[in-house]
């Protein structure tokens, strides 16, 4: 690190990311997701809302338990209850910090909580005191700050600052902040504030106007020092900051920030690839830093000026940011231990060696079938051999199509629902939707399809499909993953997997703020 200040990387991509219809995460996945957070070298990884389910509760203990180089981070409401929850889930943690937020917005505190602003000030207070007497490090958010009263704020934040708060959070909660204002909103908090300097100033900005990059960069140029993203700009409705566009910016951009941060940005492509993998959520090819043509160029003019001088068109290298060209190929001849090796390489750890065995035998097959194996056919190998390592309630048997041109398509199928094989046959618009059909005489869930999205893993027309299918019933969303060279067999696996997903037990959530 130089003389410059340390933006501190505050990642909620398992907790606010999680928060996506359908993007819910299994425990495996979320250690997973931490894990390469870690190699990352994020600073904060909040690992989720421990009150909120059981579920949740043991995830961020987990985490909390396996993550030695990041702090470990739980959200909680201003109650007691959450708080001591928080603290339970984070109590084996290398190092800890407690989150804890509440309205500050006249519109809020009217609405919603239906509370005083002396109320809230004395409530706030006494939640950050119960997390000091866990924690030394304690957050503390005023919600919708966005559309907070500064004077308020400031009131607040001092009172907050003094109960023990080491970091405060402005979060543009609903995306409505412009950047300019935003930003002037920060340099005035900290220089009104009497006891700012005891203090780290985050934000938190949403991306409903489109805004929340720009917005939180001008924060960090008006003297926030800790920003909070995800991976891929994950979150709820249009999403979060993107972390991997506010590195990259303040890297390449160091003559104009004077802060820097401690990510090793070649981890970054390889974590936007596992949390696109886990959640079923593809990169756009356009997306900045990640997307498939981020460093593409197809103007005969760009590419003669990259050729001659890379910088012409090239504000950065695609190395950086673990975009690699070399890798170790494998293939039908691979063995079991260079397969395990990738597997390393990758931060993917398998619990059993049946499991290990499961995917392998996976890869075999699919060796058979295609010349190359790259990394991301290993990714959707593993989440396949989880699944099928779970015996879930439903699994494909075997699946026959017939489609030719003038004939409407006939699916024939049968999958295995507690053990027991059925047996089904529908025609349909299309292979996929005859499938669809032929699997709901089965299931007979009474689910709406509400998406179904087909990304291929790799190039070539030996790729695997990868097909994410979201189904919604009773309010309830869920995202199902299916992988597989025949698109008709993916499609059928992510039908059952998001049926499954329904099958299991209802995961109930309190209403998530910040």
């Amino acid at each position: 690190m130089s003389g410059k200040d340390k933006l501190v990387i505050f990642d909620t991509t398992l907790r606010d990311g999680e928060q996506s219809p359908g993007a819910s995460m299994t425990a495996d996945e979320k250690m997973r997701v931490a894990k390469a957070l870690e190699r990352l070298r994020v600073d904060v990884i909040e690992a989720g809302f421990a009150i909120a389910s059981q579920g949740d509760f043991e995830s961020v203990k987990a985490i909390a338990e396996a993550i030695k180089d990041s702090t470990v981070c739980s959200l909680s409401r201003a109650k007691d209850a959450d708080i001591d929850r928080a603290a339970e889930a984070l109590k084996n943690a290398n190092s800890a910090r407690i989150h804890t937020f509440l309205a500050t917005s006249p519109i809020h505190m009217q609405h919603k909580l239906r509370m005083t602003p002396d109320e809230v000030v004395e409530q706030a207070v006494r939640s950050v005191k119960r997390a000091r007497n866990y924690v030394d490090d304690v957050e503390f958010s005023c919600e919708d700050a966005g559309r907070s009263e500064v004077d308020f704020m400031c009131r607040i934040i001092e009172a907050v600052i003094d109960a023990g708060a080491t970091t405060i959070n402005i979060p543009d909660t609903v995306g409505y902040a412009m950047p300019r204002q935003y930003g002037e909103t920060i340099r005035t908090l900290i220089e009104r504030v009497p006891n700012s300097d005891k203090a780290i100033f985050s934000v938190h900005c949403h991306n409903d106007l489109g805004l929340a990059v720009a917005n939180s960069l001008d924060a960090v140029a008006n003297g926030a020092r800790q920003v909070e993203c995800t991976i891929n700009g994950l979150g709820e409705r249009a999403g979060n900051a993107s972390l991997e566009e506010i590195v990259m910016a303040v890297r390449t951009r160091s003559d104009f920030f004077a802060v820097e941060t401690g990510i090793n940005t070649e981890e970054i492509v390889p974590a936007s690839r596992l949390v696109s993998s886990v959640t079923g959520f593809p990169v756009q090819p356009n997306k900045a830093i990640v997307g498939a043509n981020a460093f593409a160029h197809e103007s005969g003019i760009h590419q003669d000026g990259v050729i001659k001088h890379r910088e012409t068109y090239e504000i950065m290298k695609a190395e950086d940011v673990g975009w690699k060209t070399n890798r170790m190929v494998l293939g039908k001849l691979s063995g079991r231990n260079a397969f395990r090796q990738r597997l390393d390489e990758l931060g993917i750890s398998l619990g059993s060696e049946q499991e290990l065995n499961e995917a392998f035998t996976r890869f075999k097959d699919l060796a058979d079938k295609k010349s190359e194996i790259f990394d991301e056919d290993i990714q959707a190998l593993v989440s396949d051999a989880k699944k099928f390592a779970e015996a879930e309630r439903c699994n494909l048997v075997s699946l026959a199509v017939g489609s030719q041109t003038g004939e409407t398509p006939i699916c024939n199928i049968v999958v295995s629902v507690d053990g027991d094989e059925k047996t089904a046959s529908a025609e349909g618009a299309g292979p996929v939707d005859a499938t669809f059909k032929a699997i709901e005489q089965i299931a007979d869930s009474g689910s709406v399809l509400e998406l179904y999205s087909v990304n291929a893993i790799t190039s070539g027309t030996d790729s695997q499909g990868e097909v994410t299918v979201r189904l919604e019933k009773g309010g309830r969303i869920v995202n199902g993953h299916g992988s597989d060279i025949d698109i008709v067999v993916a499609s059928a696996k992510a039908y059952l997997d998001a049926l499954n997903h329904l099958y299991s037990d209802v995961k109930e959530n309190p209403q998530h703020g910040v």
